[in-house]
């Protein structure tokens, strides 16, 4: 699980947990995959360091969270990190959601700029490990 990328965390769900996971049309889509047979809405997440609590940006609970209303999903958090894969229901979440400016304007592009973000901190005592 060191130096993961969501393409080996996608492959890594389809051997041993999703079967029929696809990936979202849209690669800038909230969401990045979808398993057909348990109606889970999935944002993966690779983290290089072992972290006990885990970032989830508000924006993308809200659309989350607003997409699978519409299509009764249940959207769901997946993070690996180097110690484990942690799933977070986000129907079981309750958020507590604050400003931080320590983050980057994006996680994989060139575009290092700092800027504000809500964000929450999943405790990874509350996931369920893969």
């Amino acid at each position: 699980m060191n130096n993961w990328k969501e393409i080996d965390l996608f492959n890594y769900l389809v051997e041993n947990v999703y079967p029929d996971l696809v990936k979202a049309k849209n690669q800038m889509s909230r969401w990045d995959c979808y398993s057909p047979s348990t109606s889970h809405r999935i944002e993966l997440k690779c983290r290089q360091v072992h972290y006990k609590t885990l970032l989830l940006e508000k924006i993308k609970y809200d659309a989350m969270v607003q997409e699978c209303e519409k299509h009764l999903d249940i959207p769901i958090y997946i993070n690996s990190t180097p110690k484990g894969i942690y799933s977070f229901n986000l129907h079981l979440i309750f958020p507590i959601w604050e400003l931080n400016s320590k983050n980057p304007a994006t996680t994989y592009f060139n575009n290092r700029e700092k800027i504000e973000k809500e964000v929450t901190y999943l405790h990874i005592d509350k996931a369920k490990q893969l």
